[in-house]
């Protein structure tokens, strides 16, 4: 054999067997597999931020309170600005809620991913380990006779190229298991971070109920020391009585607005109701004249309390038509649904509206959120029903 055919045989040879042992020192990772580390480095770079935005993002109870002393002169005014803050609390709790569910599907995705990762892990080190078991048995004197035996220097340079192309894939087979093996360690981390996040905003959820809580709290002790205070409880009988004639001035414009409405054709075809608060607990206060607790007196009720808990769904009782969803001072957040004939429901004090101005609902629709808005002193909804102008009871219309 001649002497620079051997040269060339040795340093093919040298170079075989998972890339020769100055490859498998330095295994470097391409493809596919490296862009989708990147991409999880990133994700998890994102969880942490977002774990210091929720810190940060919690309400501040202490200040919350502060800034409530100061409305406490007026009655109106300070139910006006709890309100609002329980409205914003009220908020917050329903976008950490959205946020949990988030961070639990991409929990399971992750778990999904890692687990797809394990199972590729496996299998290529199944791979490997059958290949390596060749390589030892076999050895470079393998390939050594393979190549001694060519019949030609061109056929030896044949062989030799399908000798490399085995140790290129050999190359390539260790740097896809090194990159899987990296994949794996940083879906690992993602996991952790998202769990991280999931449990900030469990806690979060947590944080933001107890300030309601406290805020509620505080807002039923004012309304019930201002109206069981002697000195000013016949101001409070004449301000209660104001604020009904306000509630009612208001509902009396909504209607004759809506008899006006051009193409207010909506018919009602007799059917029954849903029952619109469906986590309800208990009827609190049923509908016609009862003695007020704390005024004193004998007082109108003009619809049905169900006593349900704070954020609980408020449904659509019948087919029909959002003629007003705003706040007042005494029905809190409240939507006004028409459903033709003469025929409109009432839903008051509710935590969150849904639903806007002209929108068609069907029955059984959720429209709003249970609540304790406006001259409320505790979680229910108020639910009315009024023909033709003038209040009847609501339980008529149920089976």
């Amino acid at each position: 054999m001649k002497k620079g055919y051997k040269l060339l045989l040795f340093l093919l040879v040298a170079g075989i067997g998972f890339g020769g042992v100055a490859e498998k020192s330095k295994v470097l990772a391409t493809g596919g597999t490296m862009e989708s580390i990147q991409q999880k480095k990133e994700e998890i770079n994102q969880a942490k931020e977002e774990r210091e935005k929720l810190k940060n993002g919690l309400s501040d109870i202490k200040k919350l309170v502060q800034q409530l002393e100061k409305s406490k002169s007026s009655l109106k005014n300070y139910v006006k600005e709890l309100d609002g803050q329980l409205i914003d609390i009220g908020e917050k709790i329903e976008e950490l809620k959205s946020l949990i569910a988030q961070k639990e599907q991409e929990i399971e995705e992750t778990k999904k991913e890692l687990e797809e990762a394990i199972a590729i892990e496996e299998k290529q080190y199944e791979e490997m380990k059958i290949r390596i078991r060749f390589m030892y048995e076999k050895g470079d004197q393998f390939y050594l006779d393979m190549l001694a035996g060519a019949s030609s220097f061109g056929d030896m340079l044949n062989k030799a190229g399908y000798v490399e192309a085995i140790s290129a894939y050999d190359r390539g087979k260790l740097n896809e298991y090194e990159e899987n093996r990296m994949l794996i360690e940083v879906i690992k981390e993602q996991l952790e971070e998202e769990e991280a996040s999931l449990q900030e905003a469990k806690a979060a959820v947590e944080q933001e109920q107890n300030n309601l809580e406290i805020l509620i709290d505080n807002k039923n002790k004012e309304i019930t020391a201002y109206e069981t205070d002697i000195a000013t409880q016949e101001q409070a009988i004449k301000e209660y009585e104001a604020y009904i004639k306000e509630q009612d001035q208001m509902i009396a414009s909504l209607e004759k607005a809506l008899r006006e409405m051009e193409g207010s054709k909506r018919t009602y075809d007799g059917g029954m109701f849903k029952w619109p608060a469906p986590s309800y607990t208990r009827i609190s206060d049923s509908f016609g004249w009862r003695h007020h607790p704390i005024l004193n007196r004998q007082q109108f009720h003009n619809g049905v309390d169900m006593a349900a808990p704070g954020g609980s769904p408020i449904l659509a009782a019948y087919d029909g038509t959002v003629v007003a969803a705003g706040y007042s001072g005494t029905m809190g957040n409240y939507i006004y649904l028409n459903h033709g004939s003469g025929l409109v429901t009432i839903y008051m004090h509710a935590s969150a509206l849904y639903v806007s101005v002209g929108q068609d609902v069907s029955k059984g629709d959720k429209i709003a959120a249970v609540g304790t808005t406006g001259r409320s002193t505790g979680n229910h909804l108020h639910f009315g029903v009024r023909l033709n102008g003038s209040y009847v009871d609501p339980m008529g219309y149920f089976n």
